[in-house]
């Protein structure tokens, strides 16, 4: 797996990420900061790649030069076929999905609530063409976790103790990574497991909606 540019907290959030996908996994990448994974997983990392879109083992994105323009991941960047990769239709795309297949499921956020409701289709007011497979894919892989930076553009927190925007999922986040910490949800609430680097508790603490645990000890920073 790649480093990546630690200059860019996004970059260095979505390496973090990437390394909690373990070899042998089948693994989805929603749309935003999670399909940006894959690129920090080196070419012969043994996982399988699922995009809702019809397709099952993904190599790297590509440019629109070198791309089969048939072949994209659900936010519509080009990506690349693997040895063994398969191709099908919606409807067996879904039944993947439903039947509890995805070992891991990386999703994007407006909102996460301190027991694990996620929020991330709709804005009142704004446009969204529908919940998609947002629903489907938070509700039934076997792990869910979120990218998203830790606030919004105007500064207000994205980690809550109570979802203000209309639900995806009740409950189903496990870990959430931001350009800021690594935050777990558990029974008392979120935990923090670990700093970006340069950044302090009292920093995460004040850019959450809701209290954030500490761990005893020093917090390993990414």
């Amino acid at each position: 797996m790649s480093d990546g540019n630690f200059q860019d907290p996004r970059i260095r959030m979505v390496a973090r990420a990437a390394r909690e996908i373990a070899p042998g996994m089948v693994v989805n990448l929603g749309i935003g900061l999670p399909t940006k994974v894959i690129d920090h997983l080196s070419g012969d990392f043994p996982v399988c790649l699922h995009t809702e879109n019809g397709m099952a083992g993904i190599g790297p994105t590509l440019p629109y030069e070198k791309a089969d323009r048939n072949l994209i991941d659900a936010g519509g960047a080009y990506v690349s076929p693997i040895p063994g990769s398969s191709y099908f239709d919606s409807t067996v795309s879904f039944a993947l999905v439903r039947s509890g297949r995805l070992d891991l499921t990386m999703l994007g956020a407006f909102e996460v609530a301190e027991n694990g409701d996620l929020a991330n289709w709709k804005i009142p007011g704004k446009f969204s063409p529908g919940a998609g497979g947002a629903i489907e894919l938070a509700q039934k892989a076997r792990r869910v976790v979120v990218l998203t930076t830790h606030t919004d553009r105007k500064g207000n927190p994205k980690l809550l103790r109570h979802c203000t925007l209309p639900l995806t999922a009740k409950g189903h986040v496990a870990r959430i990574f931001t350009d800021l910490a690594v935050v777990d949800v558990t029974p008392r609430g979120f935990q923090l497991v670990e700093l970006a680097g340069g950044i302090t508790a009292r920093e995460v603490q004040e850019a959450t909606g809701a209290t954030l645990l500490l761990p005893t000890g020093n917090i390993p920073t990414f």
